[in-house]
């Protein structure tokens, strides 16, 4: 009967890495969409997020199934719970990435971005791509190392994003109202994405100390 249980553990540990590549997938993507005005990118990203639900939708219910007839204790309850956590913020990434594309989607043939921000952007979107190849090296391994790199991306993210806004506020922005509007967007999307990724990262370095004062606070 542990046999069974611990498969099913490492089966919902599995699923998480799935859903979490196919966000990577997704944000690579919407990328695509958003920075080269690419409408076939930006329509694959949006029909396929319903992957992504219905894979988080499948994980939860195995978690609760095994809380329900397996009734585990200690170490094992903080993967089941925490696993339902990690879903909902994989499952959001995957929103964020299908908002980016369909922000692209909305304007084409037209670009979303003035030339003079798009390099801002760009950096955003890098980091983003490397927190989301963080959080899988870190579902895959536990190593917290990852999760440092994680913490350390979402920084610099946050620098960026908030040199959007000074852009937008400076004296020579002179972009119609929806420029604005789609530039903002853009950039808060992204910003989130990377605080889901830092989400994950704060569950798994828990899982693996059993104690969240052990959770660096730039977690």
């Amino acid at each position: 009967m542990r046999k069974v249980f611990q498969a099913e553990l490492q089966h919902v540990g599995e699923e998480l890495i799935q859903i979490a590549t196919l966000v990577k997938e997704a944000l690579e993507r919407a990328s695509n969409a958003f920075l080269e005005t690419d409408i076939q990118e930006a329509e694959e990203v949006i029909s396929n997020d319903a992957r992504i639900d219905f894979m988080q939708n499948e994980l939860d219910e195995r978690s609760i199934d095994i809380l329900a007839l397996q009734g585990p204790v200690a170490s094992d309850l903080r993967m089941i719970v925490g696993a339902l956590r990690m879903s909902s913020s994989l499952e959001r990434m995957g929103d964020l990435a299908r908002h980016v594309a369909q922000v692209a989607r909305m304007r084409y043939p037209a670009p979303v971005l003035p030339d003079s921000i798009t390099p801002i952007f760009t950096e955003i979107i890098e980091l983003d791509k490397k927190i989301i190849d963080s959080v899988i090296a870190l579902l895959e391994t536990r190593e917290l190392s990852h999760a440092q790199d994680i913490a350390k991306h979402k920084v610099r993210i946050n620098e960026l994003h908030v040199e959007v806004f000074n852009r937008m506020a400076a004296d020579d922005w002179d972009h119609p109202a929806q420029t604005t509007v789609d530039v903002t967007l853009a950039s808060r999307y992204l910003e989130r994405f990377g605080d889901h990724g830092v989400s994950v990262a704060r569950k798994v370095t828990y899982l693996v100390t059993g104690d969240w004062n052990a959770v660096p606070q730039s977690l």
